[in-house]
């Protein structure tokens, strides 16, 4: 699923690159979402990204995450706790996508120059999932510093809050984006069953 979702985002991502008529008709507007009802790019949005930089970055991170995050969904499926690993893997991309735009599209619908790109809502989704069934494995700040994954998301989560309450500053992120997409991805085990808090409660004191 997670090689899946790379070759497809890769491909319509190198096409927007070349192509800005197809650029323009899959990202997120939220004027046109909201005032048009062209809800497609609430999902077309996250198959978009800007430049190759933008594109390696979201899908190496995905590539490293998403398959750690498949193995542990085909365990919990192995063992009974849920029905199908692909169709919680896919539950959690997808959903998570379209919660991390709410926000968004409420702060920017009468906003017709506001646009919005890129997986990150969803691949940090699937990073915190990650971060809930291994919370003190080490994740590379900087990619050289290794802290544990629970402290990165707190370090994270507080920092993407920051960033979109302060005014002024345009760095052309959707910190609003990371921040939802992240703590959705953290609770979507509960949502899948809420006695998987013990794996997390025994991971994060059981060292």
């Amino acid at each position: 699923m997670t090689i899946l979702l790379i070759i497809i985002t890769s491909i319509i991502s190198v096409i927007g690159f070349s192509r800005r008529d197809i650029f323009d008709k899959l990202q997120l507007n939220p004027y046109a979402v909201y005032h048009k009802k062209e809800w497609y790019r609430i999902i077309s949005h996250g198959f978009l990204h800007a430049d190759w930089v933008h594109l390696f970055v979201n899908m190496f991170v995905l590539f490293s995450f998403g398959k750690s995050v498949e193995n542990i969904f085909n365990q919990l499926a192995a063992n009974g706790i849920i029905k199908s690993a692909i169709l919680s893997y896919a539950l959690l991309y997808f959903i998570s996508m379209i919660f991390a735009t709410v926000t968004t599209i409420k702060k920017q619908k009468d906003n017709q120059f506001y646009n919005s790109i890129g997986a990150s809502g969803a691949v940090s989704a699937v990073v915190f999932t990650s971060i809930f069934f291994q919370p003190l494995a080490n994740l590379y700040f900087y990619a050289i510093i290794p802290i544990p994954g629970i402290v990165f998301g707190v370090l994270y989560l507080g920092y993407s809050h920051y960033m979109s309450r302060r005014a002024g500053e345009k760095d052309n992120i959707n910190h609003d984006a990371h921040f939802i997409g992240a703590v959705f991805g953290f609770l979507f085990p509960l949502i899948l069953d809420p006695k998987l808090i013990n794996i997390f409660i025994n991971q994060l004191f059981n060292f």
